[in-house]
């Protein structure tokens, strides 16, 4: 395929090969750009596994690129090119990596995309870092984490996976509300002004804004005010300590017998709507 390179010149032979070197990296830059279009394009779901798939194939060709091209050359300094493809092998490869991570690496990569475990777009906890994935390649998972930071993640290490189907983690916040109604007008006002706050104090934390689902009765006749945010796994603190704090402490100066207990929070895993879970008092 090559062989006009042995009917140039020395010099004229070392430019062609700097000429296909150039040509291989431009290759291997357009598929690496075509690769991050595939796999950031948004879309429906059933897209997710040609993401995934999208972004694993970028990777081989990559190598298989830069692999062909290293071969070519070392042929034109007489290495055999027989002897260079037999070292393609995945015995070659191991050994010659000092391992066979990079066997592992490249065989589970394959198994999780095709076992359905993750897709590029997922949000997931892999060896207890928690992200959303970025890119499946031959050796590496890349996730974003809730700081914005890249986590590269050995194919190989992948052993326990929780995936988060919505892509984040809902907390609960039910509000004990007074049974004076006029008392209770004014903590609703009041938990709506600091619950709005909570994304200038903790962006970090939340997938998207905080919601109020509404006041209800409990068969024991207790009325609460239920708030929904979604937020990152893991990344609850800041409202058990000081979103909650700051709820209770606020709330006592209009019901001084206001207690603790009276701020309950639960996190959930957001699946299919279920029924209310108490008789609504009043449209919120």
């Amino acid at each position: 395929m090559f062989h006009f390179l042995s009917e140039l010149s020395g010099a004229g032979r070392v430019l062609a090969l700097i000429v296909v070197a150039a040509i291989a990296h431009i290759a291997v830059l357009g598929v690496r750009a075509g690769g991050v279009r595939l796999t950031q394009t948004t879309g429906k779901r059933s897209f997710a596994k040609a993401r995934s798939l999208a972004s694993l194939v970028s990777s081989v060709l990559i190598f298989a690129i830069y692999f062909g091209v290293l071969g070519l050359i070392l042929s034109e300094f007489g290495v055999s090119l027989t002897a260079y493809l037999a070292s393609a092998s995945i015995l070659g490869l191991a050994i010659g990596f000092g391992s066979q991570g990079l066997v592992q690496d490249v065989v589970t990569g394959v198994t999780v995309i095709f076992s359905d475990l993750f897709d590029i777009g997922d949000m997931v906890e892999i060896s207890g870092q928690t992200g959303v994935v970025r890119h499946i390649g031959m050796r590496f998972t890349a996730l974003s984490n809730a700081m914005g930071a890249e986590v590269y993640i050995p194919n190989r290490s992948i052993a326990n996976v929780i995936n988060y189907p919505r892509g984040y983690v809902r907390c609960l916040v039910d509000v004990s509300l007074s049974t004076d109604a006029a008392k209770a007008d004014r903590m609703v006002a009041l938990v709506r002004d600091i619950a709005a706050s909570v994304p200038e104090q903790f962006p970090g934390i939340l997938r998207s804004a905080p919601a109020e689902e509404g006041q209800f009765t409990t068969r024991a006749g207790r009325v609460y005010l239920r708030l929904k945010f979604r937020i990152w796994p893991g990344r609850g603190g800041p409202i058990e300590a000081s979103f909650r704090q700051e709820l209770v402490q606020s709330l006592k100066q209009i019901e001084p017998e206001y207690q603790d207990w009276m701020v309950a929070i639960t996190y959930e895993v957001e699946g299919p709507k279920s029924p209310r879970p108490g008789k609504a008092r009043r449209p919120a």
